[in-house]
């Protein structure tokens, strides 16, 4: 599913993440098309506590990926 500033859709990048309040915490689905042959979705119910756990660990991947792919110096823009 495109975003408010569109991109790909879930088929066209190979997989799905779905974010939503439940209870008193957080509901996190990550759809994968092919693991082993067959499509998995792996479900994460998370408390507030673990759920800001977890946005920062995926923020904290996400700039360590970023800074790999991109090195500071390499590109000016």
């Amino acid at each position: 599913m495109a975003g408010p500033g569109g991109g790909s859709s879930a088929n066209e990048r190979g997989w799905s993440l779905l974010a939503r309040a439940e209870g008193d915490g957080v509901r996190v689905e990550l759809g994968l098309p092919d693991l082993g042959g067959a499509p998995v979705t792996a479900v994460l119910r998370l408390d507030k506590t673990e759920a800001r756990a977890f946005a920062r660990a995926l923020l904290a991947a996400a700039g360590d990926a970023t800074e790999r792919t991109f090195p500071a110096g390499t590109e000016k823009i």
